[in-house]
């Protein structure tokens, strides 16, 4: 069994702690100043109130001032920041733990202005420690209940992913392996965008009183298409794109994420701005919101045209109506 370290209190790690107790490692859960809400509950309750699972009495849930205690010890360390954080959270672990920890990201997109995915902010804060990224369908809810989730967990380091996958695997969680970092990074990246605007059309179509599966279908085509194009510009494969870190993320998004919910709000009539505050006010964080902005630039420097992409930029950045998504269909 190994001695795990969880460093983020959000919905995603605490999940992921709850999974590894049930699977007999030693596990501690620490939460960060802006996990203050949540923590209360954690301790005291071992609740956290997204999740319907409580945490087992086995993990240690620790306070910002715990965190030397958090990483004593840690033989993997998962980093639950998001793309706004990750190099904060990295700077405060940075001395506490030890250089042969192998490190986890779960958090998906880009650092906004350096538009560096998140294991090459850990490796510029962390030095020459293993960096393993994970990605594909994971919603929190169902992995703290143990049904059937499958993911991808990558790196460039052989031994490090051995020993991840190893940890991790279950008969309810299952991982796949690959080295394609920049693919399974991006994947995750790009299909918070393409679940906007999935949720846009999901808005019109309840402004219209009608399905709209056809446009659904169609978009969701163009999007996992757009996705492949960026990831192999990149420097990835394009498999990547059509498997779990990609299609599979990209479905499950669809069906009622975050990002998911805020296009539908926009494509109800609602300002993007005032509904992403709105959002946010309610602590919910939508990476697709700023990760337009990074496929943006990132597909002018690739000399890509991603149409989907770019119309939601235009919605949600420019001012065109709900409606433009569906010219990039056309």
């Amino acid at each position: 069994m190994a001695r795990v370290g969880v460093f983020g209190a959000g919905a995603a790690g605490t999940a992921l702690a709850i999974h590894l107790a049930r699977s007999g490692h030693a596990v501690t859960l620490w939460g960060s100043e802006f996990d203050a809400r949540v923590l209360p509950g954690l301790r005291e309750q071992r609740q956290h109130p997204a999740l319907p699972e409580r945490v087992p009495t086995s993990v240690q849930v620790l306070q910002p001032e715990e965190l030397a205690a958090a990483a004593d010890g840690c033989e993997l360390a998962v980093l639950g920041a998001n793309s706004r954080g990750a190099r904060n959270l990295a700077r405060l672990v940075a001395d506490e733990l030890s250089s042969s920890a192998i490190l986890l990201s779960v958090g998906k997109g880009l650092e906004r202005g350096t538009h560096a995915r998140l294991s090459q902010v850990y490796a510029q804060e962390l030095g020459p420690r293993s960096v393993v990224s994970i990605g594909g369908p994971m919603l929190a809810p169902e992995l703290a209940e143990g049904f059937l989730t499958a993911v991808v967990f990558a790196s460039d380091d052989p031994g490090a992913l051995r020993r991840a996958a190893e940890t991790f695997h279950t008969d309810s969680y299952l991982v796949e392996v690959t080295d394609d970092v920049p693919g399974v990074e991006l994947c995750g990246t790009a299909k918070n965008v393409a679940a906007i605007g999935a949720g846009i059309v999901e808005g019109l179509a309840q402004t219209l009183q009608r399905d709209l599966k056809n446009a659904r279908a169609a978009l969701f085509s163009q999007a996992v298409h757009e996705i492949a194009e960026l990831v192999e510009a990149a420097g990835g494969r394009r498999a990547t794109a059509l498997g779990l870190a990609g299609m599979g993320d990209l479905y499950v998004t669809i069906l009622g994420g975050r990002n998911r919910i805020y296009g539908e709000a926009v494509g109800l009539g609602g300002d993007p701005a005032k509904v992403l505050e709105d959002m946010t006010n309610r602590g919910l964080t939508v990476e697709g919101a700023e990760s337009v902005e990074d496929i943006e630039h990132l597909s002018d420097e690739l000399g890509l045209k991603l149409p989907l992409h770019r119309a939601v930029h235009r919605v949600l950045n420019d001012g065109a109506p709900p409606d433009h998504v569906l010219e990039a269909v056309r």
